[in-house]
């Protein structure tokens, strides 16, 4: 974050003197009705900061905060009430709130959650958790040791398609699974860093967009929604939908961390843009009676030639899970359990997951409750640390072979710099 002298005093006073009120309103919130209304703050309030604005709307807004200031006075026609802000640290600093929703580009999930954690409100953070696994590890921990209630933004997680499948898997429908395969149709990147310079929006404050990257002249490439395209802000079409559908396969078959990535195929490594296609091979460890389980990860069209054996498929984006005695295919809404005839006088289990309340209202009411969650960070940040395992293999070009404890490739010294997040001068967490 950034050491402005002010605002570092003004936070060492808000942790030292005002923690303590915070922190008990937070404890009453956790144990008391869950009738009360929360007090939220937004940061990032447009295109998928709107949708998370209107899933929390039921409680009280009472702080907006985006960088665009055309975005912001649209979202505080809705919230008159609610007090506006260009920068997260001043919304943090000066209002009281309950918790807080991050809808910002990955590049700084991490500096607004770290400081919504340390000032000890609840957070819901759009997925990924961050843009590398060394801000992950840091955010994961921190929620813990303050006690905070956290829900990653995985809103397919709350269907009841992912808890069915789920069922089956554990149940034993198809037997011991082995191996997986995750396929996504999205692409992003490919591109060359813009030369062209265009002046900044007068609406748009570039530099706190910028947040803790390296400074660099403004293009209408990288925002408001192209900054997936780019190593500096995101980590293309894998960062963007691997933990949703990695989620199912880590939540079916307790996965957690990967023992190694390689990729098997892909474009070459391109220093600014995101890879448009990849495919990348992860490994995971026996878990009590489980098997290891060897899943793959395509994007940008490719896909597994398993689709072909198993039915005419052309299902865009999905899981396959492939077991001793059967597969299961499956996206957000719908699966099928095959060969089809082998599996017509199939008993499903009777259903043991409880259907969700809402993706946002599991948060909320954990919030006031101290109920869980079901992608808190404990949960979420594993799960994000092994998505972006397979661009750290696929930009340091080499199979890592994953020492989660160190957080470091211990064949590979060249994944180091895109394990561990590195700020321009003023920024930490």
């Amino acid at each position: 974050m950034p050491m402005n002298t002010k605002l570092t005093r003004r936070r060492f006073l808000w942790l030292g003197t005002a923690a303590a009120a915070l922190s008990g309103c937070a404890t009453t919130r956790r144990g008391g009705s869950a009738n009360s209304r929360l007090d939220i703050g937004v940061i990032g309030v447009a295109n998928q900061g709107h949708y998370n604005l209107s899933n929390v709307a039921s409680e009280n807004i009472v702080a907006l905060c985006d960088v665009d200031s055309l975005f912001l006075s649209a979202a505080g026609e809705k919230f008159p009430q609610a007090q506006r802000f260009t920068d997260f640290r001043r919304m943090l600093d000066r209002v009281k709130m309950d918790a807080v929703v991050v809808a910002t580009p990955d590049h700084t999930h991490a500096v607004a959650a770290v400081w919504a954690i340390d000032t000890l409100r609840h957070v819901y953070c759009e997925k990924p958790l961050a843009r590398t696994i060394s801000e992950a590890r840091i955010i994961t921990d921190k929620a813990r040791r303050h006690g905070r209630v956290t829900q990653l933004g995985t809103q397919i997680h709350a269907g009841s398609n992912y808890r069915r499948v789920v069922e089956c898997v554990q149940s034993g429908a198809i037997g011991p699974v082995r191996e997986v395969h995750v396929w996504v149709g999205a692409t992003y990147g490919g591109m060359e860093r813009p030369v062209e310079q265009p002046p900044v929006p007068p609406t748009l404050d570039y530099d706190l967009w910028l947040g803790p990257v390296a400074a660099r002249p403004y293009s209408p490439e990288y925002l408001p929604a192209q900054w997936r395209n780019w190593w500096a802000f995101g980590g293309g079409a894998l960062a963007d939908f691997g933990c949703h559908f990695m989620d199912l396969p880590h939540w079916a078959l307790d996965l957690q961390t990967p023992i190694s990535a390689e990729v098997v195929d892909g474009p070459p490594v391109h220093p600014e843009s995101t890879p448009p296609w990849l495919v990348v091979r992860y490994e995971y460890p026996a878990r009590g009676p489980q098997p290891p389980v060897q899943l793959t990860w395509y994007h940008g069209g490719r896909t597994p030639e398993l689709l072909e054996q198993g039915g005419d498929f052309t299902w865009r984006s999905g899981v396959l899970f492939v077991g001793d005695r059967g597969r299961l295919i499956s996206d957000y809404t719908r699966h099928l359990l095959l060969p089809e005839e082998a599996f017509r006088q199939f008993q499903r289990p009777a259903p043991f997951i409880p259907d969700s309340v809402g993706h946002h209202k599991e948060w909320i009411d954990a919030c006031k409750t101290g109920a869980p969650t079901t992608c808190s960070f404990d949960y979420s940040g594993p799960l994000t640390e092994a998505v972006l395992l397979g661009n750290v293999a696929y930009r340091a070009g080499c199979r890592v072979e994953w020492d989660p404890q160190r957080m470091r490739a211990a064949n590979c010294p060249a994944a180091d710099q895109y394990v561990h997040h590195e700020y321009r001068r003023g920024w930490r967490i």
